[in-house]
């Protein structure tokens, strides 16, 4: 089962993340296609590590 409160959460973390980077490529002048493919892969791919690892699976019990 899911845990709908740890789920919101991680991806409030991931979607910090995702606006840091994009913080960081307008510091750097990157190019228009880096604004979309560093973020969606942030948030892509740190979901999918979290959801590996169980982050986001309910405890037993409780």
């Amino acid at each position: 089962m899911v845990s709908k409160t740890r789920v919101v959460l991680g991806m409030l973390v991931l979607a910090a993340l995702a606006f840091g980077s994009i913080a960081l490529l307008a510091a750097v002048g990157a190019g228009a296609t880096w604004f979309t493919i560093v973020p969606l892969g942030v948030l892509s791919a740190g979901a999918v590590l979290a959801h590996s690892l169980g982050w986001f699976d309910k405890k037993a019990g409780g």
